[in-house]
């Protein structure tokens, strides 16, 4: 295995990982957001009501593109295993 392999490799985990974690971090980050202008309107300094609206939204956002997470994941690793007999000889 050489150093472009390496970094090929490298290369397409990260941008997997992006692919996948994306969706829950936009929610999330949207949900955040969202409910730090509400707290800033209403002056409510409340940790919780930020915490769990936040909770919520990954939840649900885990039951709608968890399946899509999972099979591009399953995808990706199948690919990887068989390319490493390539990789190694």
């Amino acid at each position: 295995m050489d150093a472009q392999q390496v970094f090929t490799f490298s290369q397409q985990a990260l941008w997997m990982l992006l692919t996948v974690a994306a969706p829950l971090l936009t929610v999330v980050l949207v949900v955040g957001v969202a409910v730090s202008v509400l707290q800033a309107a209403t002056q409510i300094n409340e940790a919780t009501l930020s915490f769990v609206p936040k909770v919520l939204a990954a939840m649900a956002t885990l039951a709608a593109a968890g399946p899509w997470m999972l099979t591009t994941l399953v995808e990706y690793i199948q690919r990887v295993l068989k390319m490493i007999p390539s990789a190694v000889g």
